[in-house]
């Protein structure tokens, strides 16, 4: 909305908000002096006339004469002639009604409807005098009446509304008409003053359009008046200049950035094969803390390809790079959509985390659904293998849950982002320990507290790793279960609770159960055999069902 339709919108109710309250006052004190005077002179009509009957009854009843008919006819004859004398315009009627609203006298002829009979008998009846509008005759009248009781009359003098109440509507009339009149004259006005006040405004708004649209910041705007609005066009050029040489600069901070921008993609372009995206953007936002390292909760992922040795002397050199990198390819796809980091390539073995440096509510579970994926597409990468007549890659991985120290570990020269802390060791020897348990993948208990819920696990032991005297309980998982494995694997469960109540011929049985539901099934086989190594010769008393491990 422009300020000149603001300005009117204004300016123009108060105007003819103005000229209403002018007009309506002249209108209410005009109709009030001139109905002042028709009431009065109605009023004064009507005493008159009433003092004129009085004189007639007095005259009858001074000469002994009220009793005989045909001198109070002839009274009556001379009032009617009285009243049509009193009459000025053809509109005023007098009559007067008897108690049963009959008309009895009148000036000229007029016949209430039977509707208003009753409302003339209701005057009547208690005499009033004050001035009304009735309908008479299907027209409405003013009246003013008085009761004649010698007579057994009610007088009435009566007018048209309309003619009554002329003067009082011409008023009303010409006081709309000048109202109007005055109204429309007083937009014209303001129409011409605000054109003229805000001509300047626009010639403002129009360059700085011309500014905007062509880009041209040499344009000035024309000072026409030493006012206000005269000192805003006066620093709008001021501003204007100021803006012109600041763009100048912009463009030469903008040429620069432009190429520091080019310069940063080349960076990343390089980087991101080493560095992970989102270090890569941290450290581009705050380069202060690439030395920086912190303490946080981390799950920890490795992987080795077993055998490695034998399958690297089988190969070719190349052939050994070219399924080497197909793997990794494979493999790193899987844990980057996990939101998981590659840290490093430690010959055929991967080291990866997950929750740094962006932290996600379920990186525990992404891990374990990575680990699970690469077992799987290891199958179908053997596929390929196979059919390029190569040896098949078997893996084993290992992960934990723990807190860890992550950060930007070396100098300025040269740095890598990693973890360190005794989860990543554990990680490592969880890793390990797929080929004593003969699983693709194992975890710790730790990563089993947060995930249960979610994915099916199986229990498998409890060991103290190579270096580690403190036992922590390895499980293992799969993405879903059919029935009867999933029936299998909680005979498992309950089995391994019975082993550490030291219920080992009992547990013993439920091992061999699980056995023969699975088939060639090498976690219950060895429980079955130590419990029944251990019902023979019972451990110690301070037993607690950890198995220490001797090789990595």
């Amino acid at each position: 909305m422009s300020i000149r339709v603001k300005t009117i919108l204004i300016v123009l109710p108060l105007l003819v908000v103005t000229l209403i309250i002018a007009g309506t006052s002249s209108y209410f004190i005009a109709t009030t002096g001139i109905t002042r005077v028709t009431v009065d002179f109605f009023d004064f009509k009507t005493a008159e006339l009433e003092r004129y009957i009085e004189s007639q009854w007095q005259l009858l009843v001074e000469n002994e004469l009220s009793d005989r008919p045909e001198m109070v006819g002839a009274a009556q004859a001379g009032i009617e002639v009285y009243a049509q004398g009193i009459i000025r315009s053809e509109s005023e009627v007098i009559f007067a009604v008897n108690s049963d609203g009959e008309i009895v006298l009148a000036t000229s002829d007029i016949e209430p409807t039977p509707e208003e009979t009753p409302i003339l008998q209701r005057r009547a009846a208690l005499g009033e005098r004050d001035l009304a509008t009735l309908p008479i005759g299907g027209v409405g009248r003013v009246t003013m009446g008085f009761p004649f009781e010698p007579f057994g009359w009610y007088v009435l003098v009566t007018d048209e509304r309309d003619a009554f109440y002329s003067d009082v509507d011409r008023i009303t009339y010409q006081t709309l008409y000048l109202v109007l009149i005055a109204s429309i004259v007083s937009t014209v006005l303001l129409l011409v003053f605000v054109r003229y006040i805000t001509g300047p405004l626009m010639r403002v708004v129009g360059a700085m359009k011309r500014i905007i649209t062509e880009n041209d910041l040499s344009a000035r705007v024309g000072i026409a008046y030493r006012d206000e609005i005269g000192e805003m066009s006066n620093t709008f050029n001021i501003m204007i200049g100021e803006l012109d040489r600041a763009y100048g600069r912009i463009k030469q901070y903008a040429f620069e950035a432009v190429l520091a921008q080019k310069r940063e993609s080349k960076i990343r372009r390089i980087f991101q094969k080493y560095v992970p995206q989102d270090l890569i953007d941290r450290f581009f936002a705050n380069p202060e803390s690439m030395l920086v390292g912190e303490n946080r909760e981390l799950s920890i992922l490795f992987s080795d390809i077993r055998s490695f040795t034998t399958i690297s002397e089988a190969m070719a050199p190349d052939d050994l790079v070219n399924s080497l990198n197909r793997y990794f390819s494979i493999m790193v796809d899987i844990i980057m959509n996990r939101n998981g980091i590659i840290d490093k390539y430690i010959g055929d073995a991967i080291m990866a985390f997950f929750g740094a440096p962006v932290h996600h509510d379920d990186d525990c579970l992404q891990s374990v659904y990575a680990g699970i994926e690469m077992s799987d597409a290891v199958a179908r990468f053997n596929e390929e293998q196979v059919r390029l007549g190569k040896p098949e890659f078997h893996i084993g991985i290992g992960i934990s849950f723990g807190e860890v120290t992550v950060g930007n570990i070396g100098t300025e020269r040269k740095m890598d982002y990693t973890v360190i802390g005794d989860m990543v060791n554990l990680a490592s020897r969880l890793e390990g320990l797929t080929k004593v348990y003969r699983q693709p993948l194992l975890f710790s208990e730790t990563v089993h507290e947060r995930i249960a819920n979610d994915v099916p696990c199986r229990l498998l032991d409890s060991v103290a790793v190579k270096g580690k005297t403190k036992g922590v309980k390895i499980f293992t998982a799969r993405q879903s279960l059919t029935p009867e494995i999933e029936k299998a694997w909680k005979a498992h469960n309950d089995a391994m609770e019975l082993y550490y109540a030291r219920s080992f011929s009992e547990a013993a049985r439920e091992f061999e159960r699980v056995g023969q539901m699975l088939g060639e099934d090498f976690a219950s086989e060895m429980m079955r055999q130590r419990c029944v190594e251990y019902a023979d010769a019972p451990p110690p008393e301070n037993w607690d069902g950890v198995e220490v491990m001797k090789t990595k």
